[in-house]
């Protein structure tokens, strides 16, 4: 009887094996969540909330997709720059101008 010598190898997880079938799933979810998403703009949710999401499930697997997020994280940087910036109160910092 013999024994095979050779080490066994350990394969990782069960997800790791099958690449393509988890980008296929990936990319499912990702465009289900972000076309759920985009009818939520004419219904009644948070539509703001579901399609960056989407975008974060895609951009596991496309550059594209990180592209489109990175554009949305920036566009959402400036208008919390413009509604959320601090208004000075009267008093504080430089006294007013007196025109002459």
């Amino acid at each position: 009887m013999e024994v095979s010598q050779e080490p066994k190898q350990k394969n990782g997880s069960r997800l790791q094996q099958y690449p393509r079938a988890l980008k296929l799933v990936r990319t499912i979810i990702g465009f289900t969540v972000l076309l759920v998403g985009i009818a939520l703009i004419v219904l009644p949710g948070p539509a703001f909330i579901v399609i960056p999401i989407g975008w974060a499930i895609l951009a596991t697997e496309y550059a594209w997709a990180r592209h489109y997020l990175q554009r949305f994280k920036e566009s959402g940087e400036k208008l919390g720059a413009i509604f959320f910036r601090k208004k000075e109160k009267p008093g504080s910092g430089e006294e007013p101008r007196v025109r002459e």
